[in-house]
């Protein structure tokens, strides 16, 4: 039977994709392991995992590097929390036009006041006089599954869109909203925009990508929004920005103990993907990614390894995790060929130093093939299915 291991508590709606499996949080050697914020770094992997899924789009708390070595898939869901996303920046698009949030503190402060509130209301209200975010341009850094919905709605609320995507895809573009324009460096949307708000993973090239040049090149007055990881913001830049009035405001779902009570400064406890609808999405596009890697063999929104997806034939489907090196291919094949096998249908695919094959067959390899497949030194993870 194949078995799952709950690390987390999961949306009861994935429960109808293992229905057949054993699935819970006492699995001692799992097939797969669903996943959301516990740290997998110290977790004690055993031979018979082959695939871990997070139920989010993140994927900081997995060594996926470490696991792509001995050919375990790590999948995420991409694009399944964006809705979730997407309404909290339009609501701190508000709270960047409007002091909203300081004004709240301070009618706080007026408990005990009694019949003299509303004067008192009156009369302070305008220290908190905002501005309106309609016909003011927003510059969208990223354009993948969040970043559009963003820059749709932006837009439906009157906002003008100035964004930018390396990578682009032709899916994604067809979706943007009539009228956004596409730039070709973040440095023509920070002379734009004023507002920012940044939709890219955290990587070596993206980490501290708000510093003080950065921010230079901002307009004055400018409210930067980070939903997207801590570790994009340098935060004593940020906070001196802040200071000095380049930012009126900066607002993150990521907050460090040095931005917090720091004036203007809005932290938000990761509140980005908190709804149920939201972890509903993504424990059920998990729990399918990893049912039909476990059972099918079939890859889909992975970090580690490419895409490789086909419908069943034949009477068995063999599956090779494998260096991404030159002649590979052609070993495992002619493995399969000794044994008078028959390829009826096959795909691989590579995605940096690592690649993936599915190959249907006209019948199941022996063991002693599998084992010669194995044995190869580009083979990481060889099954038969």
């Amino acid at each position: 039977m194949v078995e799952i291991l709950k690390l987390n508590k999961i949306s009861p709606l994935a429960d109808d994709c293992f229905k057949g499996f054993a699935y819970s949080e006492n699995i001692e050697n799992p097939d797969g392991i669903m996943v959301r914020s516990a740290a997998m770094a110290d977790y004690p992997v055993k031979d018979r995992l082959l695939a871990v899924a997070r139920a989010g789009a993140g994927t900081n708390n997995i060594p996926v590097a470490e696991y792509a070595k001995k050919g375990i898939v790590v999948f995420n869901t991409p694009g399944a929390n964006a809705n979730a996303v997407k309404e909290l920046v339009i609501c701190e698009l508000f709270l960047g036009g409007r002091k909203i949030t300081d004004a709240i503190d301070w009618v706080k402060t007026l408990k005990g006041e009694g019949e003299n509130v509303p004067k008192l209301v009156e009369k302070g209200k305008g220290a908190f006089a905002g501005s309106e975010i309609y016909g003011k341009t927003l510059g969208v850094i990223g354009f993948g599954a969040i970043g559009i919905l963003v820059a749709n709605a932006a837009a439906a609320l009157g906002m003008k869109v100035v964004g930018v995507d390396p990578y682009l895809s032709a899916r994604n573009a067809v979706a943007l909203p009539a009228g956004v324009n596409l730039v070709e460096n973040r440095d023509e949307v920070y002379k734009a925009a004023d507002f920012i708000t940044v939709h890219v993973p955290l990587t070596p090239d993206t980490r501290g990508m708000f510093g003080r040049d950065t921010i230079a090149k901002m307009k004055d007055g400018a409210v930067l929004i980070n939903n997207s990881r801590g570790e994009l913001a340098d935060s004593d830049a940020v906070i001196e920005a802040l200071g000095s009035g380049k930012l009126s405001r900066y607002i993150t779902d990521f907050p460090d103990d040095k931005l917090i009570g720091v004036k203007n400064a809005v932290c938000v406890p990761h509140l980005g993907a908190s709804t149920p609808e939201a972890e509903d999405n993504c424990a059920v596009m998990a729990a399918q990614e990893l049912t039909d890697y476990l059972l099918n063999g079939n890859i889909k929104n992975s970090v580690n390894y490419p895409a490789v997806s086909m419908a069943r034939s034949g009477s068995a489907r063999l599956c090779v995790h494998h260096k991404n090196v030159k002649e590979t291919l052609s070993k495992i094949l002619a493995a399969v060929a000794e044994e008078g096998i028959n390829v009826e249908n096959m795909q691989d695919a590579s995605k940096g130093e690592y690649a993936y094959l599915m190959c249907d067959l006209d019948r199941a390899p022996s063991e002693k093939t599998l084992e010669k497949i194995n044995s190869l030194d580009e083979v990481l993870r060889v099954r038969a299915i």
